[in-house]
């Protein structure tokens, strides 16, 4: 869903920073040349990752009705991404390990060029609890970085810094498959990691903007893009260490993301300034069999999109 301001919130930043590049500059004759234009993230059709939501809905109802670590329907959804990645160009590597006895996979995909020394990771939870499809939970999240990705390469962007994508298993069952990938980085390659992204749950039905207070650099990012189209954000305290950028942060890689809430109910203030329900949780089918594709604001889904899009690109420039 397109929003209803006359430029994006990427447009609207391209314009600010001009400004202030031509206001500190100048444009007389003898000034310094001015910078080489960036590149601006394209808009995330929310259309686009609607059907990778639906794409993820229709493999729960054929696989038991969940997306879970260990079953079918897991294995289904990831050979629904990695085939997408594989046909868009990224090296694409699926990483195992065990976990209750049952199988799981990481998906880890680089976009090839970019200094290597310095990579930028967006990802997000592939599984779903056994209880339902999670289509919110982490379906949401799961598409948008999958939407991200294949932008990339449909606009062959090559940034400055090495892009990575990342799908994490078992994160459900205690983050097990992004600690398994941090734990066997060597400290060479987590060093090498520049910055790490994070999205889970970004289309909750009623729905809060909430960015992680971890590193300012990646916060003040997110917190740029939101500003830029006029939508205030709350620093994310809900689900704080809860999610897959807790082992990288504990690795002491800079980490960052975005979230919409669950569980817990939103105050009349926050109705007041997001809209919504107080009084109501953030997402009424959190880890329930209800949180299929009628689970998702379009509107929450669309802007977290964008705004993911807007800090890989800001971030790796």
């Amino acid at each position: 869903m397109k929003l209803s301001v006359p430029v994006t919130g990427r447009a609207a930043a391209a314009v600010a920073v001009a400004a202030a590049t031509l206001f500190t500059s100048g444009s007389t004759a003898g000034a310094a040349p001015a910078p080489e234009a960036v590149a601006v993230a394209p808009d995330l059709p929310v259309a686009n990752v609607k059907a990778h939501l639906t794409q993820f809905q229709s493999i729960a109802a054929a696989n038991g009705g969940n997306r879970a670590h260990g079953r079918a329907g897991y294995t289904a959804s990831l050979n629904y991404v990695k085939g997408k990645l594989d046909a868009a160009g990224f090296t694409t590597t699926v990483q195992s390990f065990t976990s209750g006895g049952r199988t799981g996979y990481n998906l880890i995909a680089d976009w090839p060029g970019g200094d290597a020394d310095k990579v930028v990771m967006a990802g997000s939870h592939l599984d779903s609890v056994t209880s339902g499809a999670g289509i919110n939970d982490n379906g949401s999240g799961s598409a948008a970085v999958l939407e991200a990705a294949l932008t990339v390469a449909r606009t062959g962007y090559q940034p400055t810094k090495h892009l990575r994508f990342a799908w994490w298993g078992a994160e459900e069952l205690g983050l097990v498959g992004s600690r398994y990938y941090v734990n066997n980085l060597s400290s060479a390659n987590r060093a090498r990691i520049s910055g790490y992204l994070n999205f889970d749950m970004i289309g909750s039905p009623n729905p809060g903007y909430f960015v992680y207070d971890d590193d300012p650099t990646i916060e003040k990012t997110f917190k740029d893009y939101f500003t830029g189209i006029g939508v205030p954000t709350e620093i994310e305290t809900e689900g704080d260490g809860r999610s897959d950028h807790a082992p990288f942060k504990s690795a002491g890689v800079p980490v960052g993301g975005l979230f919409t809430g669950a569980s817990r109910a939103k105050t009349a203030a926050q109705a007041t300034k997001w809209g919504g329900t107080s009084g109501q949780a953030f997402d009424r089918c959190y880890h329930s069999s209800c949180d299929t594709t009628s689970n998702i604001n379009d509107t929450a889904l669309d802007r977290n999109s964008d705004a993911l899009a807007y800090a890989v690109w800001e971030l790796s420039e």
